[in-house]
């Protein structure tokens, strides 16, 4: 994908994400969203070798780096690490009602930010391909792969 494709896609992600409380939220959110997936999804479908169980969740993640690389190469390459880290601890996760609350709880963060901090819906109504750029930008934030671009004066909002 092209540069101007992310820059895109980066570009209304941030207009949907002014309010620092809404950004607070995000930054607690999105990871426990990854995380209560990947542990839920970790369902065998292949077993390698005899020994190595290859889950539903390993297979996803692995697509979904392939795209965050091709929509930024440093940053999709870092969240390729990132998720895989993520999953070697989700996985061994086996109480499910853990796995759904962890869940749950990230999107009640998501919803409080968006409801009560930015006061606007979330990005992914206007384009599912948000729910790919928000861990992105919730890993960016943290090791600042990707310059960010600055937002209207409104950023200044809590």
């Amino acid at each position: 994908m092209s540069a101007s494709t992310m820059d895109r896609l980066w570009s209304d992600y941030q207009e949907h994400h002014r309010t620092k409380g809404n950004r607070t939220c995000h930054m607690i959110g999105i990871p426990l969203i990854v995380f209560g997936l990947l542990s839920l999804l970790s369902i065998p479908i292949v077993t390698v070798g005899g020994r190595w169980p290859i889950e539903i969740s390993f297979v996803i993640l692995l697509a979904v780096g392939l795209i965050d690389i091709a929509l930024d190469a440093r940053l999709g390459a870092l969240m390729l690490v990132v998720s895989f880290l993520l999953y070697l601890v989700a996985r061994d996760l086996k109480a499910w009602p853990i796995a759904v609350a962890v869940f749950v709880i990230g999107w009640v963060c998501q919803y409080i930010g968006h409801g009560v901090y930015e006061r606007r819906q979330p990005a992914f109504y206007k384009n599912l391909a948000h729910l790919l750029i928000g861990p992105l930008w919730v890993l960016n934030h943290v090791f600042h792969v990707r310059g960010e671009r600055p937002v209207a004066a409104a950023s200044a909002r809590t």
